[in-house]
């Protein structure tokens, strides 16, 4: 009102001055009075007058109008001296300081960045409208979240030199808590069940950590929401929510919430048709839909038929399908549902980006992608050139956007995004392992060298257990087709005693070349020669097993070995997969002409299961069996030998610790004997994925609850192993239960788990607390 009396008098004053006048006349120049801070050309660009104009009767109030409407002036006076306009600024005051007290619930920087969107921040010209509005904004933030007795005041304290400082003092209140949820108009389903759909729900033993007692708006509007799809996707049609009530008691602590229901009658399919432009066979289309007659109607079940029949027809190049489910209600409780399909124009892709890939080539990304430039558009292809891209383990996330092109309807651009990770790690260090004691390690492993998807890796490593030099290399496109090629050579020396097993050393010697072929994109073979030299060494401790193979075999075998191995890759990602099985499987042979002659297999399997729609609680299955025989009439080498207990197989028992012992020390009667392992293994787990409380960025954590069951056998047992069997009794499979985490740290994976056995017999060793660096769960 103020502003309007303003403008009114300014345009009263200058109609009495221009009376006085000759009308109209030429500006010659414009002069302004009055700024401190405002800069001239904010003036003159939102002053619609320039010098040089002819003023006319009415301009100037326009002028001024559009002036004030700035905001940058609390007053402004127009006079005339001689064709000088002279302009008399009054600038409103500049904000000094904010002074935010009182919030804890929302962020003083997030206070901050609202204000300063809201157009109030420290430097800028105060607007008490601005000031008003934001006040509003954070009540209604407030009681979203359920909060009613929030109250924002606001006071603006005038400084020196037209300056004020904003003081904001906010009392946000305690949130209401739900004491009661009723239902009324339900007879076909009870209270108790309907309420368990709920979000929200009555304080319990677990409010203080779920908060799932508090009432908010939002959580209301969605268990509403689950309220109706419960009824629709059971055949009640006609469901309708008629009210939902929330009372606030007077000390706005405390919401009670009443919701009123028609359940209606509940129906069943009568017939499902498909019907439009059938540019696929009825019978094709027809076998996408899941339901048969007589089966009660569900909701759900009729939009998964559309993304199912959508899917096909993007499969086959029609990106712009449109399936609509039209259900139609009859007198006897039937409804006949009919799918009308557009299947629009047969799409192309123009072309494919790649974005995000700093390290990572192009020519790396696109070989893993199905999906071709110029070719037809599949949804399946699409969608597998994202996991394949998801499955590489060089990236921590992929992304795929599907544009149409403009001036087309038949073509569209492909963009992935990639975010890259680590794939490799430079390793020059001292450290320690639980098994392992101190460790010394210089090498290199990368899993994407130079951005070229090759895996090179180089390692010279020191420790109580192990000296080690290695070099790997792995080109998985040797050819285009996907053959891969890889090498290999090492020298290790390895110290079993101090590895928790039978007392000796092994000095190791060898290399080998590996070919994989693909069989499909889940599938692969592998074929590897390798030649190995394995010198054994024993100490006056060494169990009767070992010198007695050493005197029978002797302490020293050049080994030419073939090995084949399968695999079976369908989980979804690289690193923590929340869906799909990978499986796989391996046959060693020493062959003819070694010094020992052996067969050893391996198989092991991994299935993931989501329990929910956006995949963060899974429940996992793991197992892996292994087996070793002789193939001529030489004993089977004992250090070919399965182990287990540990991180990768029973946690809770120590690494190695499970199965058969030797005969022990012979300078000690009576020595209970170290773990020997067996040439039969066979470990599983069931496994609980859970989100990892109280961290913000879940993607780099995996939390898990576990039973793990295993052990190994015996089933050729040496004359002086008095403790060995060489049955197979399932009865001594080992069990344990606990708790795990893994965490990709930069330098790469760290796992810590806590076991607790529990059928652990006498001898056995357990540990409740492990951990590794380099695996994931």
């Amino acid at each position: 009102m103020k502003r309007k009396l303003g403008l009114f008098f300014v345009s009263m004053l200058w109609t009495a001055q221009a009376q006085a006048a000759s009308l109209p006349f030429e500006i010659n120049d414009i002069r302004l009075e009055g700024l401190q801070r405002v800069e001239p050309g904010i003036v003159f660009r939102n002053f619609p007058v320039a010098a040089g104009d002819e003023l006319r009767r009415n301009q100037l109030s326009d002028a001024v109008r559009e002036l004030f409407r700035s905001g940058y002036f609390a007053d402004i006076q127009a006079e005339r001296d001689g064709d000088v306009l002279v302009l008399k600024l009054k600038e409103r005051p500049s904000v000094a300081l904010i002074n935010i007290e009182g919030n804890d619930v929302i962020k003083e920087e997030d206070l901050l960045n609202g204000l300063k969107q809201s157009g109030l921040q420290e430097g800028d010209v105060f607007r008490r409208a601005a000031l008003d509005q934001i006040s509003l904004d954070l009540l209604r933030v407030y009681t979203s979240q359920g909060r009613y007795g929030a109250n924002i005041s606001t006071d603006v304290e005038p400084l020196s030199g037209n300056r004020v400082q904003l003081n904001i003092n906010i009392q946000e209140g305690q949130v209401a808590t739900i004491q009661h949820i009723n239902i009324v108009g339900n007879t076909v389903f009870d209270d108790a069940e309907l309420k368990d759909l709920f979000s929200l729900k009555l304080p319990n033993f677990w409010s203080f950590y779920t908060k799932s007692d508090r009432y908010a708006r939002e959580k209301l509007t969605g268990d509403l929401e689950r309220l109706r799809s419960w009824y629709l996707d059971r055949g009640y049609i006609n469901f309708n929510i008629d009210s939902a009530q929330v009372s606030i008691t007077p000390d706005k602590q405390q919401v009670y919430i009443t919701i009123g229901i028609t359940e209606g009658e509940q129906y069943r399919v009568r017939d499902v048709s498909v019907a439009g432009d059938m540019v696929l066979p009825a019978d094709v289309l027809q076998q996408e839909v899941n339901v048969a007659e007589g089966e009660v109607f569900s909701r759900k079940t009729m939009t998964a038929n559309q993304e199912r029949l959508v899917r096909l027809l993007g499969d086959e190049g029609y990106m712009f399908a449109n399936v609509s489910p039209v259900p139609e209600q009859h007198d006897d409780n039937t409804v006949s549902v009919k799918y009308f399909i557009e299947p629009g124009k047969r799409t192309y892709v123009r072309r494919i980006n790649i974005k995000g890939n700093t390290r990572t080539g192009d020519e790396v990304i696109r070989r893993e992608l199905e999906q071709m430039e110029a070719g037809i558009a599949s949804s399946q292809d699409i969608e597998r050139s994202k996991v394949r891209l998801d499955k590489t383990g060089y990236f921590k996330s992929v992304n795929v956007e599907t544009r149409p092109v403009p001036g087309t309807d038949d073509q569209i651009d492909l963009e992935y995004s990639v975010e890259e990770q680590q794939s490799g790690q430079f390793t020059a260090s001292v450290g320690f392992s639980q098994n392992d004691g101190l460790i010394l390690d210089l090498g290199v492993q990368q899993d994407n060298f130079l951005g070229s998807g090759k895996k090179v890796g180089f390692n010279i490593s020191n420790s109580s257990t192990r000296t080690e030099y290695s070099f790997n290399y792995l080109d998985p496109y040797y050819t285009v087709d996907g053959v891969s090629r890889g090498f290999n050579v090492y020298y290790r020396e390895r110290d079993y005693e101090e590895d928790d097993i039978s007392s000796y050393t092994a000095d190791e010697a060898g290399g080998g070349v590996t070919f994989g072929y693909p069989i499909d994109d889940y599938q692969r073979l592998s074929f590897s020669g390798d030649v190995e030299f394995i010198q054994l060494n024993t100490y006056d401790s060494t169990a009767a097993e070992v010198t007695e193979f050493i005197k029978e075999e002797g302490d020293s075998f050049l080994n030419w070995k073939l090995t084949a191995g399968w695999s079976d890759n369908r989980l979804n990602r690289g690193f923590f997969p929340t869906r799909g099985y990978a499986q796989g499987a391996s046959i060693e042979m020493a062959v003819p002409g070694s010094d020992l002659s052996y067969i050893r297999a391996q198989y092991n399997n991994k299935w993931y299961q989501p329990l929910n729609d956006d995949e963060t609680w899974v429940f996992s299955l793991r197992g892996r069996a292994g087996y070793g025989d002789s193939l001529g009439d030489n004993n089977y080498p004992f250090f070919k030998h399965f182990y287990a207990g540990g991180l990768k197989t029973v946690r809770g028992f120590a690494n190695n610790s499970l199965g058969p012992l030797d005969s022990g020390d012979p300078r000690e009667p009576g020595d209970e004997g170290d773990p020997f392992g067996g040439n039969l293994m066979l470990t599983g787990s069931a496994e609980l994925i859970f989100p990892v409380p109280f961290f913000e960025d879940k993607s780099a954590w995996r939390s898990l609850v576990f039973l793990d069951a295993g052990n190994v056998y015996s089933t050729d047992c040496y004359s002086s192993q008095a403790n060995c069997s060489a049955d197979v009794d399932l009865s001594e499979l080992r069990y344990s239960v606990g708790m795990g985490i893994s965490w990709l740290t930069p330098i790469g994976p760290l796992s810590m788990s806590l076991g607790m056995p529990l059928n652990d017999k006498e001898n056995d060793d357990t540990e409740v607390f492990q951990f590794a660096l380099g695996q994931t769960f």
